[in-house]
């Protein structure tokens, strides 16, 4: 299913659509503020495999991140943050930025790396956060890769929808998306590292 969702407005009742099929552990393919992502219910351990089986990994061996919709789920699923991150995400947030914070026990084990880590995003895009709010937590994410090596990334929805529409069960077409991936930062250790180079400048 192609469903087309205005970020501006995203429309209620397709909003609860999306939600009803990550309940019933689909998968949807939606945008963010950098790349289109392929997701589903952080909870659904099914529903993660077949991400994992669509990318072509190990979902216990793939370092999938997920989707907050805002800073105060963070305490459900991360351990303590010292202040300099929580100051940090503060003030990149919602923004194109993956953040790796320690894990705590409520993050589902084929969430977690093997360090018990996990990468935490909150896009600057009403979709997905709309989505998150409605459904209650976390939704997981990985990018919608391209093997074409000249555009990394694929932008247009619809060809997202021919090549992945026979695999996932919603296709949110909520305009083009970017072919930059988010920076990523860890924040596991003293030090604050940035591992990945991407879209967005730190503030």
């Amino acid at each position: 299913m192609l469903l087309k969702i205005y970020p501006e407005n995203p429309n209620h009742r397709h909003i609860m659509t999306v939600v009803e099929c990550l309940m019933d552990g689909g998968i949807i393919i939606y945008p963010t503020d950098t790349v289109y992502g392929i997701g589903c219910d952080i909870f659904k351990s099914k529903a993660i495999e077949r991400v994992a089986q669509i990318k072509g990994i190990n979902a216990s061996k793939a370092n999938f991140s997920f989707i907050c919709n805002d800073l105060s789920q963070l305490s459900d699923y991360c351990k303590p943050l010292n202040n300099d991150v929580f100051k940090l995400m503060r003030k990149n947030l919602p923004g194109p930025f993956t953040f790796i914070l320690n894990a705590n026990n409520n993050v589902p084990k084929l969430m977690q790396s093997k360090k018990k880590t996990v990468g935490i995003r909150i896009p600057d895009n009403s979709i997905p956060l709309e989505i998150i709010k409605e459904l209650g937590h976390p939704i997981m994410s990985t990018s919608v890769h391209d093997d074409d090596e000249i555009i990394e990334y694929t932008t247009d929805p619809e060809l997202i929808y021919e090549k992945y529409g026979s695999v996932v069960d919603i296709v949110i077409d909520g305009g083009y998306g970017d072919n930059e991936a988010s920076t990523v930062i860890d924040c596991t250790e003293e030090e604050i590292l940035i591992v990945r180079e991407g879209k967005g400048i730190l503030k």
